[in-house]
């Protein structure tokens, strides 16, 4: 199970920012902390107009472009934060979002490439996402099942390995209502397609991507900030440090308790239980050498340490080998 934390562009383009959330990662005990590269003028046109959420949450005079130009991280802030996730023992990570940003992060080293959900229907990224890395983790919001069948085939076209790719089901709404998330759709990619699945999150809190784990992900990415109040387009829809804790804490627990081997058996935390909530075939009332044992003088109580009450009916009917005491174990 691989955690992801969403830096993003939360850092709002200030390299002490962005470290103080590579500490909050990796305190949270994430596996990645993962930012986005981008050069501002290769990806928006000055005509692109804002999402929504983006408009409710920065500047309102501001473009598109101007908007991401303020959040870019520049090519040296690469090489800074690659050197700090190294030295707080935390897996650098980040996606790209035009072609000169591949090559800028498979020349800085990173080996796992990270397809944004935006990018799924661009062929030339694709191709060269796959060419670039040794793994690929692909979000697919806003997409249906042929347009994901599609990018998958683009990527296996160029002989990148299908086991080295994993799909992570996505909505692209900041925050995504739980009445559209459609978790089940995930588990369709899945059986579809037979990929790797994950799923990244948009929703408020940390339920989904729990349950998330539990229904199969094995990739879990999700935003976080220092202080949702903060101003930029993913702040209000990210945990809180605290939150994030929470949700890596209760992800490790779900993935031990799935990891089991499916076989249903006592556990060995359980067995030495068993002697003590079973119950046994014991003497209901002082009963004689000889004497019939029956519903009348037998009864079933704890511990379990004697005669299943399993052979009730063999027991009923023999005559008793020796005198028992009241509650003393049957034998037979």
């Amino acid at each position: 199970m691989i955690v992801i934390a969403e830096a993003g562009v939360n850092h709002n383009g200030d390299i002490d920012l962005a470290k103080k959330l590579v500490d909050v990662a990796a305190d949270a005990g994430a596996d990645y902390v993962k930012f986005q590269t981008f050069k501002a003028e290769q990806i928006a046109s000055k005509n692109a107009i804002k999402a929504n959420y983006q408009k409710r949450t920065t500047s309102g005079g501001e473009s598109q472009l101007q908007m991401l130009k303020r959040l870019e991280l520049h090519d040296d802030d690469h090489l800074t934060l690659i050197n700090y996730c190294k030295s707080r023992a935390i897996q650098f990570l980040s996606t790209p979002f035009d072609l000169d940003s591949i090559s800028l992060l498979k020349d800085l080293g990173i080996e796992l490439g990270k397809i944004p959900s935006g990018e799924i229907t661009n062929l030339p990224y694709l191709e060269k996402m796959a060419k670039s890395f040794n793994e690929l983790i692909m979000s697919t919001g806003m997409a249906d099942l042929v347009e994901i069948e599609n990018a998958v085939d683009v990527i296996q076209s160029v002989g990148f390995p299908k086991d080295k790719l994993t799909v992570l089901h996505c909505n692209t709404e900041y925050p995504t209502p739980f009445s559209d998330v459609n978790l089940k759709a995930m588990q369709t990619i899945a059986s579809s397609l037979k990929v790797n699945i994950g799923y990244s999150d948009h929703t408020l809190g940390i339920e989904v991507p729990i349950a998330a784990v539990a229904l199969g992900a094995s990739v879990i990415e999700k935003h976080f900030t220092l202080d949702r109040s903060m101003e930029g387009p993913d702040h209000r829809a990210s945990l809180e440090p605290a939150e994030l804790k929470n949700m890596i804490s209760a992800i490790r627990n779900i993935e031990k308790a799935i990891s089991g081997t499916g076989i249903k058996a006592p556990s060995p935390s359980e067995t030495k239980n068993i002697s003590v909530a079973r119950k046994s075939i014991v003497a209901a009332t002082p009963i004689r050498k000889g004497e019939i044992l029956s519903d009348l003088n037998l009864a079933v109580k704890r511990p379990g340490t004697g005669l299943s009450p399993m052979m009730w009916y063999k027991v009923c009917g023999t005559k008793a080998i020796k005198d028992f005491e009241e509650d003393e174990l049957i034998i037979v």
